[in-house]
C-alpha cells in the first residue's frame, strides 16, 4: 500500500464517509477510489486537489503524510459602512461639481460680453 492509499483511507475514514459517498462527490466510480485505497491506481491532479479539498488538507498532508508547519488563513476583515462619512464625501463631490459648472457658465458668459462689447466699439 503507497503511502497516498493509506492517507485517502484515513482521512475518508476521519470524515465518516463511504466510498460511494467520496465517489459521488468526485463525480467518479466507487471502484476508482477502491483502487485507490488498495494502491492498484492513482488519481489525476484534478481528483487530488478535490480530495484535498474534501478532506481540507494540503496535498503534500495527502500524498506524502508530511505535516503542515505553517497554515496560513486569509482573514477578511469586515468593516462597518460609515453612512455619515459617505454622505460627507459626497455631498463635497457633488458640491465640486457644481461648483466647476457654475464656474465655466460664468467664464463662457463673460466671454460673451467681452466678445459683443469689442464687436460695439
Amino acid at each position: 500500500m503507497t503511502i497516498f492509499a493509506g492517507q485517502l483511507k484515513k482521512y475518508r475514514s476521519q470524515k465518516n464517509i463511504s466510498q460511494e459517498q467520496l465517489a459521488q462527490e468526485l463525480f467518479i466510480s466507487r471502484q476508482s477510489i477502491s483502487k485507490w485505497e488498495n494502491g492498484e491506481a492513482t488519481p489525476d491532479l484534478e481528483n487530488l486537489i478535490k480530495l484535498a479539498k474534501v478532506f481540507d488538507v494540503t496535498l503534500d498532508e495527502l500524498v506524502l503524510n508530511k505535516p503542515v508547519e505553517v497554515k496560513v488563513e486569509r482573514i477578511i476583515e469586515h468593516r462597518e459602512l460609515d453612512i455619515k462619512k459617505i454622505m460627507f464625501m459626497s455631498w463635497i463631490i457633488l458640491g465640486n461639481i457644481l461648483l466647476a459648472i457654475f464656474i465655466l457658465i460664468l467664464f463662457y458668459g463673460l466671454l460673451d460680453v467681452l466678445s459683443l462689447t469689442s464687436f460695439f466699439k
